[in-house]
């Protein structure tokens, strides 16, 4: 009996993979690649990476400070991004922290943004992402703070 039930155990499980084999979708199917010569490339352009760890290309917005979301980039009007470098003009609205940051209040501050230092993301290695935030005041600024200020980004 047990021979019997091992059987038709096998029996069916190789027929099931008969039946998913016959059955695949055109597109899991191997195709032939085409000749190289005929395929283009375009390089993709370069990305900043977010709190989240999620890929932007010329963002609105975007939070500097991750952990306590006191300092933020908005408004941002990109006018280059390229393979080297991103430019973009906006606001960096920053928490005065006042008697205690819960308590503060957030004054806003124009900026000129710089984005540079390309290099491969450490979480996808095949991702170009800028590495270093450049913030150029344009007038009034945070206490405590130069005129420009630059930070690593994560990778």
């Amino acid at each position: 009996m047990r021979s019997y039930a091992l059987r038709t155990v096998v029996t069916l499980c190789f027929a099931a993979s008969l039946a998913a084999a016959a059955g695949a979708p055109s597109s899991a199917r191997t195709a032939t690649a085409p000749a190289s010569d005929t395929v283009r490339h375009e390089p993709r352009s370069p990305v900043i990476v977010d709190c989240f760890w999620h890929t932007n290309v010329r963002p609105t917005d975007f939070m500097l400070a991750c952990g306590d979301g006191n300092s933020r980039l908005t408004s941002l009007h990109w006018s280059q991004w390229s393979q080297g470098s991103a430019r973009a003009e906006g606001v960096n609205v920053v928490n005065d922290c006042k008697p205690y940051c819960a308590a503060g209040k957030f004054h806003p501050y124009r900026v000129v943004v710089h984005l540079d230092r390309v290099k491969p993301w450490k979480k996808h290695p095949e991702v170009q992402h800028y590495s270093r935030i450049t913030l150029d005041y344009q007038g009034s600024r945070p206490a405590g703070f130069a005129k420009t200020v630059t930070y690593p980004l994560w990778d």
